[in-house]
């Protein structure tokens, strides 16, 4: 005899349109429409108002590639460090004691609850020819030193204001290895660094590609960082799209710019969810 299955009860729709729809009204006000805006501005004449590509073929002309090429590796250098710096805070704060991990969580957290524009600023402070750093190399007969307007400041303030969107995600990641399977590895013979290269660090792999991406792609678009710590010589992407919706007075250009720049941002948040694992992709997913 065949037992009676339970009966499923068919799922509403109607009542979670309703939950979801101020979220789908937000999204097309603000995200939608602005990426509209964007694409149509860069993809028309400024004097005829017509379809035009001119705008995107000078995106690849001049000065901009190598302004593109500069961004780039500047963000990429600032997620390395990142990572170099981030990972073993974040196993650290992973194997505390859940108190401790609370307090040390918050205080990643808590210098993104300043204004990022402050914290910028602080740097400024810090590390100008009369800022505090040189005043006290100054007591000893050193200096000043040229820490401001240079390559170097503009990847720190980069590093500084980007470093929690790494460590949250692999604190995320490294919490959620199964120590059992730390045991099994080391009861199988495997010592302190062969148990972090062969099980630690591959398990916590989703975790170093989402906080890659989530530093690269803000840091890739920053303009205010290499204005205030940078020089004409650090010009990033960023600065080069506010100057034309600012200065030059050309936003067909410059929404150019930033389309390119969204595809280049697309495209690194696509290969990220494409090689982070289903089972991870809810913790690290941009």
């Amino acid at each position: 005899m065949q037992k009676n299955k339970p009966k499923v009860p068919p799922v509403r729709t109607g009542g979670s349109f309703f939950l979801t729809a101020p979220y789908l009204v937000w999204m097309v006000i603000f995200i939608l429409i602005p990426l509209g805006v964007v694409v149509f501005y860069a993809l028309t004449d400024p004097a005829t108002g017509l379809f035009s590509l001119d705008n995107l073929g000078k995106v690849f002309t001049g000065a901009f590639p190598k302004v593109f090429g500069r961004s780039i590796w500047y963000a990429l250098l600032a997620a390395l460090i990142c990572l170099v710096i981030g990972y073993p805070v974040a196993y650290y704060i992973a194997h505390r004691k859940p108190a401790v991990q609370r307090f040390l969580y918050m205080l990643v957290m808590l210098p993104m609850c300043m204004s990022f524009l402050l914290r910028t600023l602080a740097w400024v402070g810090l590390l100008r020819d009369t800022g505090i750093i040189n005043q006290f190399l100054g007591l000893f007969g050193i200096g000043p030193l040229p820490l401001i307007r240079t390559t170097g400041a503009v990847i720190l303030g980069m590093v500084y204001n980007y470093l929690p969107y790494m460590i949250l995600p692999l604190y995320s990641i490294i919490l959620k290895i199964d120590p059992l399977l730390i045991e099994a590895a080391e009861d199988l013979g495997c010592n302190s660094r062969h148990v972090f290269t062969k099980v630690v660090l591959p398990l916590s792999l989703p975790g170093i590609l989402s906080g890659l991406t989530m530093v690269f792609v803000p840091a890739v678009s920053t303009f205010y960082i290499s204005q205030k710590l940078g020089s004409t010589g650090t010009t990033m992407i960023g600065d080069v799209v506010e100057s034309q919706f600012k200065s030059a007075n050309n936003p067909n250009l410059g929404a150019a710019l930033s389309l390119v720049l969204m595809i280049m941002i697309f495209i690194c948040v696509g290969l990220m969810n494409r090689f982070v694992g289903k089972d991870h992709r809810e913790d690290v997913v941009v």
